[in-house]
């Protein structure tokens, strides 16, 4: 009876043991939002980028596919219909995120390691150049550089006057190394990022390059999937800050989702 006894303390206490570990392991604080509206989206989009300017919503796509265009342009938001801007008559050119600074319009390019510089206004491109960064993916701006990822851990920091890199930002997650970075979009102060083939979205402290928050699109995810069944991944992040909106969108998708955070 006593071994008996032995054995059932020994085994709550394991039990106990594995509890308290689990417990206290570190979790990413969930940032809370609600779907306060949501607008039609052109579902033949690849969508790359996402970003406000002067109160409109511009995407840029890739061209995965030989019957799709790597494109910028406009979402009216009212009709659903997408106002092209810019497209690049270069198959081998796959786009990617944009960014505009200083009446530019900043454009990165998936594996040719080339980006591209239009004027904000007539879109006419002005010039091109060129990165060491393997890849590019989503691009930012703090109002000072302009910031890229190019799907790994770390974001790189440009002069947007000579298009050089001024530093990069390791990023962490609960002590480990956050790659996928994807999608970016800067508001109040952090970066918040797509992370590729999830649902989540990260909020970054660009002081130490450490995640602070995450947000779980999965419900927005499923809306879109239940009226269009082959949609992509969550890829898209604007942010109006006239109206304290941000709107969410992914590859494929039917919508655009118009959120607020508290």
């Amino acid at each position: 009876m006593k071994q008996i006894l032995y054995l059932l303390t020994l085994i709550a206490l394991l039990a106990n043991c594995k509890d308290t570990g689990e417990d206290d392991a570190p979790v990413t604080p969930t940032i809370s939002y609600e779907q306060t509206n949501y607008f039609f989206h052109d579902t033949s989009l690849y969508t790359e980028g996402l970003l406000v300017h002067n109160g409109q919503l511009f995407e840029s796509t890739g061209s995965p596919d030989t019957f799709r265009k790597s494109l910028i342009g406009i979402n009216d938001l009212k009709t659903g219909r997408f106002e092209k801007k810019t497209v690049f008559t270069n198959k081998k050119l796959f786009g990617e995120g944009i960014s505009f600074f200083n009446n530019r319009l900043y454009q990165l390019t998936y594996k040719t390691q080339r980006g591209f510089i239009y004027d904000a206004n007539s879109f006419k491109l002005l010039d091109s150049f060129t990165y060491k960064n393997k890849e590019g993916w989503g691009l930012t701006t703090d109002g000072r550089h302009l910031i890229m990822s190019d799907g790994t851990d770390t974001l790189t920091y440009l002069d947007p006057a000579t298009l050089q890199p001024v530093k990069t930002l390791p990023i962490k997650e609960n002590g480990a190394k956050r790659d996928s970075l994807n999608e970016l979009e800067y508001i109040k102060g952090h970066i918040y990022a797509n992370i590729w083939l999830t649902n989540n979205i990260v909020k970054i402290n660009p002081a130490d390059g450490q995640v602070t928050g995450k947000l779980d699109i999965s419900p927005l995810a499923f809306k879109a999937a239940l009226a269009k069944q082959d949609c992509g991944e969550p890829n898209g992040i604007a942010w109006d800050s006239a109206t304290g909106h941000m709107y969410i969108t992914g590859k494929l998708w039917p919508y655009i989702f118009q959120l607020r955070m508290p």
